[in-house]
């Protein structure tokens, strides 16, 4: 897949960018080789490889699910800017 001038200036707008063209030639070129890249790496066999959570090789380490503190609602309550016993009650942001 190439990336021409022409949609680098077209995205450029839709970001509200301006690039001079130059640097427009530039970043045109660089994401052409991106996704020539990417589409070689589209090609490889994956088939029988299992997918990551990470390259290190670790195992997570298991631990009981308990409770650490007890009835701490009122402590975090306390620290709302209204007066209410059940949750935090905040001024409205979306209209």
């Amino acid at each position: 897949m190439t990336i021409d001038l022409k949609t680098i200036k077209h995205i450029a707008k839709l970001s509200r960018i301006s690039l001079e063209d130059e640097k427009a030639q530039k970043l045109a070129t660089d994401l052409s080789s991106i996704f020539e890249f990417i589409e070689k790496l589209n090609e490889l066999n994956t088939k029988d490889v299992a997918p990551l959570t990470s390259i290190a090789e670790t195992t997570l380490k298991f631990r009981k699910d308990e409770v650490k503190s007890e009835n701490l609602r009122e402590k975090i309550l306390k620290n709302s800017p209204s007066d209410n016993e059940d949750f935090f009650v905040v001024p409205k942001v979306v209209e």
